[in-house]
């Protein structure tokens, strides 16, 4: 009788920027004191776009929207590890680095104000539409990285979503297909630990998240998420590996969700405040200044006006927002099909026919 043999995928976890702000030398990727501030200044300017966000969403001149905070170590440093000719496939909840990728913020605004021309990015900019269904970008990126592969660029396709959707059909068949076809890919889960009032433990039995990708042949490592190096230098290895004919790779990026799933949301019905107040000691921008500080990189003069800047840029946003003309009522029917079926014709005739076009 053959022998049994049980296989223990182990999943390795990377951390190298501690709460405290005190970094792990060896581990420390290559990254020059300017371009760690740099790093730091879009953290802040994405935590001001959120909170600014909410603002707008209260007084009525903004629709749902989904906060961000705690979650820019994992968008900045997934970003500042891409290149120009990588492919952004965002979810909801990527608004930073769909920033820090070219999308101007006031188009971000727009499309949670519910005007179409939200998607509708500049020419050049990497970056596909939002993702509201739950997991469906995840077989996006696996489609956008074998076509990268097909066609001999060495540009690879980045996919983010939430570990919600890794509940979801469409993740374990984009997951199996990427490993199948070796595509140029990368997958970021943003573990923020709920899907919307569903903790993780409730979602799967598996230990991490992570290790979902040994079932499909492709390599998988957790990371602290809200270690700003870790995020980067692991996201950096993985883009490399596929650029360079190596396939994909799954990150499990490890962090919290501090705010409301969306505006729609009181996450005080499910949580606990404790559990709220032990993760905002891991803040992600507070860890990375205290390296800075350590560091002599960063003092209170540069924070005031770091502050001040990232406020000024996100009133240009607004301004630029509400500066928009009245958006054409047929843009609703203009962007689903290459031909309008005689259904959608007749209601859209109905609609400029009343408010006109």
């Amino acid at each position: 009788m053959p022998r049994t043999q049980i296989y223990n995928a182990v999943t390795e976890r990377l951390e190298i920027l501690d709460p405290a702000g005190i970094v792990d030398e060896e581990l420390m990727p290559d990254l020059d004191g300017d371009r760690i501030r740099g790093i730091y200044s879009d953290m802040v300017r994405m935590r001001a776009m959120d909170e600014k966000a909410l603002k707008l969403q209260r007084q009525g001149r903004m629709g749902t929207w989904p906060p961000i905070k705690g979650q820019e170590a994992i968008q900045a440093g997934v970003a500042h590890a891409m290149e120009d000719g990588d492919w952004l496939l965002p979810a909801f909840r990527e608004h930073g680095i769909m920033l820090l990728r070219g999308v101007p913020g006031h188009l971000i605004y727009a499309y949670w104000a519910g005007d179409e021309r939200g998607s509708s990015f500049p020419e050049g900019v990497r970056v596909f539409p939002v993702a509201v269904p739950v997991g469906s970008q995840w077989q996006h990126g696996t489609g956008v990285g074998l076509s990268l592969k097909l066609r001999g660029e060495k540009a690879v396709a980045v996919t983010l979503g939430g570990d919600g959707s890794t509940s979801e059909g469409d993740f374990h068949e984009a997951m199996n297909c990427a490993g199948v076809f070796q595509s140029n890919s990368v997958f970021v889960i943003q573990n923020n630990q709920w899907a919307i009032s569903i903790p993780l433990h409730q979602q799967t039995a598996a230990k991490t998240l992570a290790q979902k990708a040994h079932a499909y042949g492709i390599p998988g490592i957790q990371v602290d998420g809200n270690d700003i190096f870790a995020v980067y230098s692991v996201t950096r290895e993985a883009l490399d590996r596929a650029r360079n004919g190596g396939g994909p790779t799954l990150i499990e990026a490890v962090t919290y969700r501090l705010g409301d799933h969306t505006t729609a949301d009181d996450a005080s019905r499910y949580r606990e405040d404790k559990e709220v107040t032990e993760w905002e000691g891991r803040d992600p921008i507070l860890r990375l200044r205290r390296f800075l500080e350590a560091r002599g990189l960063w003092d209170e003069e540069q924070e005031q006006e770091q502050q001040a800047a990232a406020q000024a840029w996100v009133d240009e946003q607004v301004a630029a927002l509400e500066a928009m003309p009245p958006q054409d009522p047929s843009d609703i029917f203009s962007h689903m099909y290459a031909d309008l079926p005689p259904h959608l014709a007749e209601q859209m005739a109905e609609v400029i026919e009343e408010v006109g076009s």
